[in-house]
């Protein structure tokens, strides 16, 4: 029987390949279509489409025909998608041919001869992966030794007397869960925040799978912004359950602040540029009717969902603590100079920013040296490393600000970790003098207009993830002191 299974098998596969001779092309996904003939046909030259023009000396894009070069006379224009659109492309029909000698498979072959950046690339992932194991190894030290140690002792205390000699941390337990001051802003950014991760994580998730190949020009761009339009219900969920355990009651300010604050930052930021580019006649520009199309999806999608995400969560109880917050808010004693807001938070963005700097080279050439851009397994590796990087430097921080009695510890988590997109900033205006030999006002407005966006993604995304985290860490710590907690004395 299996025998005659298998020659079965042979007889489909060989009456498909002959009823399948005729087909002329075949498809994988993330690349396009390709199309193959017969010997003769395949030394023909074929149709050459050209997309913009660029320089050095200026970030504006101009299409083909803007200048005195020859044009087709033929009405052959492909369409573009949305991030071609967004990245200035209008493809145009050429009057010359491609010459086809080079095979589909070899397409990229020249850039990875032409760009040799394999050993850097492993150089930034070796780099990034000692920062995580250092910062693991601080974060398991203080988990296993001091938490550890302090339960053990709590666990074996037969007395209220000999639990009155608290220091540190377990001073604050009956603070550390009040609410922080201006949580309404704090529960908008994380709702963003949450938008804006999971759209990055899936984006690059796809683009390691193949699907957004650099051969599909634009599909990374334009996956981006139809998930981040789609991804409205998260937001709005996240931003409304924070809310609601911080005690606020102005639910319908919430709602409106998370579809509204940070997208309308960045709306308004990239109609500026657009307006600029009108001006300077750049083929960046976007035409009035994608500028409404976009703003369709904004107002009919991405808020809408953002409603029904919000309702899901105000109508959800609010997060519970293990343990009561006292009435009477503790006095925070002086603290010492390293143990500030500000040094903490400024030293707090070191280290993240160590494990992407390597990799954030890359990013700007690619976007503004006009170059090809195709690890994007490395990328989505140093992304994992940025997380988890964050979430321990920040985790270590926080123990330190606790064992100074300082309990306001979630806008400090948030801006520790966010302080990571001050020093992107600070390196993208190095690049700007540095690397680029941009000349001109109206394309120097444009590199820092676009990076002011960029780096407010950052900031949020950075943020979202480390605060939750804490969230959980001290739910956790604080859950296994509760069964200790009648020998605390009571504050209230």
């Amino acid at each position: 029987m299996a025998v005659f299974h298998r020659v079965r098998v042979v007889f489909v596969l060989i009456f498909l390949c002959g009823s399948l001779r005729e087909a002329l092309s075949f498809y994988l996904p993330g690349l396009a279509p390709v199309s193959f003939c017969e010997k003769e046909e395949s030394e023909k030259n074929s149709d050459l489409f050209v997309n913009r023009l660029d320089s050095v000396e200026s970030v504006l894009p101009y299409e083909y025909t803007a200048f005195d070069f020859c044009a087709d006379q033929s009405e052959k224009r492909p369409s573009e998608n949305l991030g071609q659109v967004l990245f200035g492309e209008r493809i145009e029909p050429s009057p010359y041919k491609e010459d086809k000698l080079i095979r589909w498979a070899s397409r990229w072959d020249y850039i990875l001869e032409s760009m040799p950046h394999t050993n850097i690339q492993w150089f930034s992932i070796m780099n990034s992966l000692v920062i995580v194991l250092f910062l693991s190894g601080m974060v398991a030290m203080i988990m296993l030794r001091t938490l550890h140690k302090d339960i053990a002792r709590y666990n074996q205390m037969d007395s209220v007397e000999d639990a009155q000699e608290e220091f540190g941390w377990k001073l604050v337990h009956g603070d550390v869960f009040r609410p922080p001051r201006k949580g309404m802003l704090l529960s908008v950014f994380l709702g963003s925040g949450t938008q804006i991760f999971i759209m990055t994580f899936v984006t690059l998730f796809f683009a390691c799978l193949g699907f957004l190949s650099p051969a599909n020009r634009g599909a990374l761009m334009t996956c981006a912004v139809v998930l981040w339009v789609l991804l409205g219900t998260p937001a709005g969920y996240v931003a409304a359950r924070y809310y609601k355990s911080f005690g606020g009651e102005k639910w319908k300010t919430n709602v409106l602040l998370t579809a509204f604050l940070c997208p309308g930052v960045v709306f308004a930021d990239f109609f500026v540029m657009n307006l600029i580019l009108w001006g300077e006649g750049s083929s960046a520009a976007m035409p009035f009717g994608t500028l409404v199309a976009i703003l369709a999806l904004w107002f009919c999608i991405s808020v809408p969902l953002t409603f029904i995400g919000a309702y899901f969560g105000f109508k959800k109880s609010g997060i519970e603590h293990p343990v009561r917050t006292n009435q009477i808010p503790r006095q925070i004693p002086e603290q010492s100079f390293y143990t500030k807001p500000l040094p903490g938070i400024v030293m707090g963005g070191i280290l993240p920013f160590g494990c992407i700097f390597i990799q954030l080279f890359f990013i700007l050439n690619s976007i503004w040296s006009h170059q090809m851009y195709y690890m994007f397994g490395f990328l989505f590796l140093v992304f994992i490393i940025l997380v988890i990087t964050c979430s321990e430097a920040t985790i270590l921080l926080c123990y330190f600000h606790l064992c100074a009695e300082d309990y306001h510890w979630q806008w400090r988590s948030f801006l520790t970790s966010g302080f990571t997109a001050v020093y992107f900033l600070v390196y993208a205006i190095h690049y700007f003098f540095s690397k680029l030999q941009i000349s001109g006002l109206a394309s120097t407005i444009l590199y820092f207009g676009y990076t002011m966006i960029m780096a407010l993604i950052f900031f949020l995304f950075t943020g979202l993830y480390v605060c939750r985290v804490k969230v959980q860490s001290l739910a956790k710590v604080q859950q296994n002191l509760v069964g200790s907690a009648e020998l605390w004395p009571s504050r209230n």
